[in-house]
């Protein structure tokens, strides 16, 4: 099944955000973002959130954070003195220059499950994340968005 998920923490509870893992096919869960273990993080701490996706869901968690922008980025983006167009443009320049794609496979992505904190795909990165390897692959996987 060539299906690539992701998925945000924020404005889900524990119990809606694994419903959505367990009734997907997601295999691994891979934390794309930078900061992984802060206390708003909830549920949703590295070591918590591996402890539980092996316990609820029985799946793997891989924490990649080269898979995230840089905190410089991050932080001029959410001081509001970047706009998104240029968020994205600096963050897929910086996918390129980590050569990300070689980073997992294709069939490492395939049923695996990009999780950051947004609550939606539209202005997040892992949607960005799945676009860059979709189109440095060759080969498309099918992205769906749990939401």
């Amino acid at each position: 099944m060539n299906q690539l998920y992701t998925i945000g923490f924020t404005q889900k509870g524990a119990k809606k955000f694994f419903d959505l893992i367990e009734s997907s096919s997601v295999k691994r869960l891979i934390d794309v973002r930078l900061n992984n273990t802060g206390q708003l993080s909830g549920f949703a701490k590295k070591d918590d959130l591996s402890y539980f996706l092996r316990r609820i869901c029985s799946i793997d968690y891989v924490h990649m954070p080269n898979l995230a922008p840089t905190q410089d980025i991050l932080a001029a983006y959410k001081k509001k003195a970047m706009t998104w167009e240029e968020y994205e443009r600096r963050f897929v320049d910086l996918m390129h220059v980590r050569k990300v794609e070689r980073e997992l496979t294709i069939s490492d992505a395939e049923s695996s499950c990009l999780l950051c904190s947004e609550h939606k795909p539209h202005k997040c990165h892992r949607r960005l994340v799945a676009e860059y390897l979709n189109d440095h692959w060759g080969t498309k996987l099918t992205v769906k968005h749990l939401i």
